[in-house]
């Protein structure tokens, strides 16, 4: 399969599921993307349009610890770190936006670990 075609599918996913999918200021969304080298993970107000916390694996808390961005280690440790920062501005529960993308590997690496560190979801 052409990468264009996996882009376009993934694109079809992506909009099937922001249709059911939206953050309220009492339970945002926590939105993932993932790309080859780095991981990234934003907890996003739809209604007012503001990204209240953010983390990702080129964010200078985690840059030194990482051997590299676009693994499961790297996936758990932003999870990890979302997860923190959220608590810290007193978000609790979040809605998951897996952002098209399916539900294993890295994407289910950072949503665990983004439960363990305290988010519900």
């Amino acid at each position: 399969m052409k990468f264009q075609e996996k882009q376009r599918l993934r694109e079809k996913r992506r909009t099937r599921i922001r249709s059911k999918v939206t953050g309220t200021p009492s339970r945002p969304r926590l939105n993932v993307y993932r790309s080859t080298q780095h991981i990234y993970a934003q907890v996003i107000d739809d209604v007012r349009g503001h990204t209240l916390v953010s983390a990702c694996s080129v964010d200078p808390a985690l840059r030194e610890s990482l051997k590299t961005g676009g693994n499961l280690e790297a996936a758990k440790a932003v999870g990890k770190l979302v997860a923190e920062r959220a608590l810290a501005e007193g978000i609790n529960t979040v809605v998951f936006d897996r952002g098209g993308y399916l539900y294993h590997g890295r994407v289910q690496a950072l949503a665990d670990s983004a439960r363990e560190g305290g988010l519900q979801f």
